[in-house]
Parts: structure tokens; sequence; C-alpha cells
């Protein structure tokens, strides 16, 4: 497997809404943005995606090229949380659920997941 690409918030912020379509134009991610930047930006951005390869060119639909990822969402977030918690956390998660803790960003439905995840590795055992 070749290694997953670095990306920009922005770039994982459109590789995000298309992994919600599967399949999209430049349009519809654009359109799929909160507050997106100009459509030529978020294009430039989906070029720059491919250039990574982390997304390619599917089939074209009238004018615009259709692009889908081709890197897991699971890997990529994956990375990602491994990059924040190395920066912001020297590599420990239990500083970040306990940051969230104080932050009131954890629900009883939070954690509720947290502990059957955590049943699910240890049966794994």
């Amino acid at each position: 497997m070749t290694a997953l690409p670095s990306l920009s918030r922005f770039e994982l912020q459109c590789l995000r809404r298309l992994w919600d379509r599967r399949e999209a134009t430049v349009r519809e991610i654009h359109d799929a943005l909160s507050d997106p930047p100009s459509y030529s930006t978020v294009r430039k951005i989906v070029e720059r995606l491919e250039e990574k390869g982390a997304v390619e060119r599917v089939r074209k639909d009238g004018r615009a090229w259709v692009y889908r990822s081709t890197v897991a969402p699971s890997a990529m977030l994956r990375k990602e949380i491994r990059k924040f918690l190395d920066v912001a956390f020297d590599g420990a998660a239990a500083p970040l659920v306990a940051q969230l803790a104080r932050m009131e960003e954890l629900t009883v439905e939070d954690l509720r997941e947290i502990e059957r995840v955590l049943g699910e590795g240890e049966e794994k055992e």
C-alpha cells in the first residue's frame, strides 16, 4: 500500500465531502462546503488532491469530471488523528479525552461508545 498523503485542513474538508457522496464533481463538492471559497479555489484543491493521489477522475459528466477518493476515510482519519495527538499531546490519547471532558464535549453516549469499542478490543486479545 502506498503512503497516505499529507493534507491541509481544507484539502481534508473537500475530501470529506467527497467521502459523503462517493463520487462528485468539483461543483458538488463546492456546493456541499459550508462557507466555501470560490469555485476556482475548490477546483484547484481537488486538482492538488489528485496530484497527491488522494482522488482520481472516474468519468466525465457533461463537461465536468467526476472524482472519487482513492484513500479510505478510516485510514486517513487515523493518520490525521495520530498527527494531532503527536503534536498536541506528545502522542498520548488520555490527555485529549480528559480535555474533551473538561470542555464538556463528551456526552454519555460518547462514553458508552468508547466503552463499547474498548470492550471489542479486549475480546480480540
